[in-house]
């Protein structure tokens, strides 16, 4: 496992490095990346292999407690850093704080600036949710001959913006395999096919907690029937508490501390 400092000055091992991404171009192996938010979560997913995680920014900290070797990305929400200013500071305190690259859905600009501190940028195309009014609705992007040369142009300027990476959301499969051989940013599919260097998936949807999933993703678990179970079982521990202070059942004799009697005789004498 590669030994690095990272951006806050520790000597760590992480299972993935921008280097390390770099070289999957083309090797025909592929990393795999989940979403998560909380130590638990970053626990389990170094636990079970996984090389990447992603987080929102300000979550870095509490990921790092759960895992101090996946390798993790900042992805830097559009309200909560909206100035260069503000975009700077956050993506600084994210990877200061263990991050070891940033995601942005902003312009090539936003990019440039964090490419040109040397922090590793990874960006967003194909079907970006919070701008999917500019595409009608949710759907695949690229799937006519126009729209996709168009995105192969966008790969190119972001590429020369200074990305090393792009996230590549609903793109078709066919259409993500050429634009994977003709790219140099190291690709991320989201529901964009096997032929990309980064395979991700939600852990909400892998871990069969989301209400509707998408069509690309696939559960290997079924949480919701656990977080039900304990819902129900939560419900019915509370209502048996309740129909008991209702009753005067609770709390008993034995749920109670007690006084000798002589010093409750005094107690009382004192109090008149």
């Amino acid at each position: 496992m590669p030994r690095i400092f990272d951006f806050g000055g520790r000597d760590v091992e992480r299972s993935q490095t921008v280097a390390g991404l770099r070289a999957l171009r083309g090797s025909g192996r592929h990393a795999a990346q989940v979403t998560a938010e909380t130590a638990d979560e970053a626990a389990a997913a170094e636990a079970a292999g996984i090389e990447m995680v992603v987080c929102r920014a300000v979550n870095v900290p509490r990921v790092r407690e759960g895992s101090g070797r996946v390798f993790v990305t900042a992805a830097l929400g559009f309200a909560d850093a909206v100035t260069s200013d503000e975009i700077l500071k956050t993506a600084f305190s994210a990877i200061v704080a263990g991050a070891d690259a940033v995601i942005t859905g902003r312009g090539e600009a936003t990019v440039r600036m964090l490419a040109d501190e040397q922090i590793p940028v990874m960006g967003h195309l194909g079907f970006v949710p919070r701008k999917s009014t500019w595409v009608g609705g949710v759907r695949a992007v690229g799937k006519t001959a126009s729209e996709a040369v168009q995105l192969l142009d966008r790969f190119r300027r972001l590429e020369d913006a200074g990305a090393f990476a792009v996230e590549c959301e609903i793109i078709p499969a066919q259409v993500m395999s050429e634009i994977n051989r003709r790219t140099g940013l190291v690709t991320v599919s989201l529901g964009s096919g096997p032929d990309a260097d980064v395979i991700f998936l939600f852990t909400s949807d892998i871990c069969g907690e989301s209400g509707r999933r998408p069509r690309h993703a696939r559960a290997w678990g079924d949480l919701a029937s656990l977080h039900r179970q304990v819902r129900d079982a939560r419900t019915e521990a509370l209502a048996g508490f309740r129909a008991e202070v209702g009753a005067g059942t609770y709390p008993s004799p034995s749920e109670v501390s007690g006084i000798a009697e002589d010093e409750l005789a005094a107690f009382r004498k004192a109090i008149g």
